[in-house]
């Protein structure tokens, strides 16, 4: 007799298909886009567009996450911290999550379509098969650097955000893509260290499993160096000024340091603690590039 215990119900049906687009990671995704759109002109971003690409690349957002979720329901019961998702559970069938997914992204490219441009919509579709498809299906199972190689999927909502805005893409946009590029492996093999078990169970060649944790503290500590460095580039460049680059090294220097005590002295507990840090320090680097740039704004038009 199995006496391991299910998670809780799911909750209301609502909350189910909600939960299939991975909330919390949409949010930071839409976040960082919209970041984008801002940091792309000088002045307010026109309202429908705010609003119409804000929605439309959240919905894309959330049918590649529900994609995922469908392709992995097998490998998400298996693990502690996904089998409660309503796919693993079985508490939503496979055609109404297929169904749930493809309705979404097509009602977000038709968000897109109308309310930003083209490109925004089939950069953002780009990203949707990049992430549901090629990383989920191919890469993630297949190698364990998958994280690196599938996160130039899950590094593009600032140009998504620059593009909606614009209507293409420049270089500072690509800086932003390349700082959440360098950003998503420490982030994610943070996670797989203190998860290793549950990967080991679930059959994923995560790098903690197939080479070992002391080879992944390093890559964490090395990949957390180059994003230190990355993140000097909207300085570099001129497209931020003094208040991104305090900010920057202040975060960047803490970022290290949990990454230097993963390497020298790591435990499962600080593991997932400087998980949730990568998350705030995210956020609070797109944050500053925000403050910077609408500071350089005000300046500007002081001096005029």
């Amino acid at each position: 007799m199995n006496t391991t215990a299910l998670p809780a119900p799911s909750g209301s049906q609502f909350s189910q298909y909600l939960a299939l687009t991975k909330p919390r990671v949409t949010y930071l995704a839409v976040f960082c886009a919209v970041i984008g759109m801002f940091l792309s002109t000088p002045g307010m971003v026109p309202w429908p567009v705010l609003i119409g690409g804000t929605v439309g690349i959240w919905l894309l957002s959330g049918a590649a996450f529900a994609l995922n979720c469908l392709i992995e329901q097998n490998i998400d019961a298996k693990m502690q911290r996904t089998a409660s998702r309503p796919s693993a559970r079985g508490d939503i069938s496979r055609p109404r999550i297929l169904m749930f997914s493809l309705g979404l992204g097509a009602l977000g490219m038709w968000t897109l379509c109308t309310f930003t441009n083209a490109l925004t919509m089939w950069l953002t579709l780009a990203t949707f098969v990049g992430y549901a498809v090629i990383y989920t299906i191919f890469l993630k199972p297949a190698t364990p650097q998958n994280i690196v190689i599938g996160g130039a999927s899950g590094a593009m909502p600032p140009a998504l955000g620059w593009a909606a805005v614009t209507g293409h893409v420049p270089g500072d946009a690509w800086i932003l893509v390349l700082i959440i590029f360098a950003w998503t492996p420490p982030h994610f093999w943070a996670l797989a260290l203190y998860r290793r078990k549950e990967y080991a169970k679930s059959g994923l060649p995560m790098l903690p499993n197939t080479h070992g944790e002391k080879y992944t503290r390093l890559h964490i500590l090395l990949y957390s160096i180059v994003l230190f460095i990355v993140t000097m580039m909207p300085f570099i460049t001129g497209m931020s000024d003094v208040v991104y680059l305090v900010s920057a090294v202040s975060l960047g220097a803490v970022f290290v340091a949990y990454a230097w005590k993963i390497y020298r002295e790591y435990s499962d507990a600080f593991a997932r603690k400087a998980f949730q840090h990568s998350i705030i320090y995210l956020a609070l680097l797109f944050a500053a590039l925000l403050v910077d740039h609408y500071a350089q704004v005000k300046i500007a038009a002081w001096l005029a």
